[in-house]
């Protein structure tokens, strides 16, 4: 054997490309982690042959990456789950997505702002009208999971900030400063200024980060929030959505952005990006009123 390999059976970058280093691969991983588990629908989505989508199935199946799982008897149907081994991925899939969007789609800067015109801006437009997947469960400050679609909301109101200050840590310190990462504060406390009329109009206002349940639930304490904030800090919401996100240190943000979603956990409306933060919040609020009776995707 020689040395080149010898040292590949020890890299593990090499033995994670023998199994997703593949083009076609990393799209079915994509897709699935979007909540398109069946494989009429992948087949669809990806608009690749039935022989090579069976192919890739069977390897990451093999490969303990999905779980097969039988949906139907008669005659027998199948879908494909990410095992606990497959969702240890996601965050590669969207690590990709940002370095993509970053110094591919975009610029090279880093930011937490997008163009209004852009790869992001067109991506987030594009949820207008697709479900949120089911089966979603993050986890809250409450320490309960929760579905980020409220079930007996006349909507929910998503919205994903970077990241709050931590209480206790001097500003600056608790990370580095990138453009159009900050007023997360003031976002939260605009929600929580309008969250009255919210409450009153059966409106479920739902608040993501990616950071950790302890840090936003010594936020929530601190600022009094009376809506939760649910942490994906596993990316799971991020990658079913294809939110944009930036690094800030040795961590993935998700960018400002505002969903209304209808109680059949269809997006109704999608604000990106969000600049005038007490402005998005108002629309978001009118947005949400001017929902009537839920409507297919």
């Amino acid at each position: 054997m020689s040395p080149r390999r010898v040292a590949d059976d020890a890299c593990g970058i090499a033995q994670a490309a023998a199994v997703v280093g593949d083009w076609w691969s990393l799209l079915v991983l994509r897709e699935i982690a979007r909540g398109h588990v069946r494989f009429d629908r992948l087949a669809d989505e990806l608009a690749v042959s039935r022989k090579v989508l069976a192919e890739r199935l069977r390897t990451l199946t093999d490969h303990q990456v999905l779980e097969r799982r039988r949906y139907q008897d008669r005659p027998p149907r199948y879908e494909y789950v990410l095992t606990e081994q497959g969702r240890g991925l996601v965050p590669v899939l969207v690590s990709l997505q940002d370095w993509a969007d970053r110094w591919l789609l975009g610029d090279g800067t880093l930011t937490g702002q997008a163009p209004d015109e852009g790869a992001e801006a067109r991506r987030v437009a594009a949820l207008v009208g697709a479900p949120v997947p089911a089966g979603l469960r993050l986890p809250g400050t409450d320490g309960h999971e929760h579905d980020p679609v409220a079930a007996d909301a006349r909507a929910t109101v998503l919205f994903a900030y970077p990241a709050t200050g931590i209480p206790g840590v001097p500003a600056g310190l608790s990370g580095p400063q990138v453009p159009g990462s900050a007023g997360c504060t003031l976002e939260n406390r605009q929600f929580r200024a309008a969250w009255t009329r919210f409450r009153a109009a059966g409106i479920a206002v739902h608040g993501v980060s990616t950071q950790s349940t302890s840090e936003q639930a010594a936020f929530q304490q601190a600022e009094d929030l009376p809506f939760p904030l649910l942490s994906d800090d596993r990316l799971q919401l991020t990658a079913a959505l294809r939110l944009p996100t930036f690094r800030a240190g040795q961590n993935l943000r998700i960018k400002r952005l505002i969903l209304v979603v209808g109680p059949d956990r269809v997006v109704r409306h999608a604000l990106f990006p969000v600049s005038d933060i007490p402005a998005a919040v108002a629309e978001a609020l009118a947005l949400a009123l001017a929902l009537d009776r839920p409507q297919g995707p």
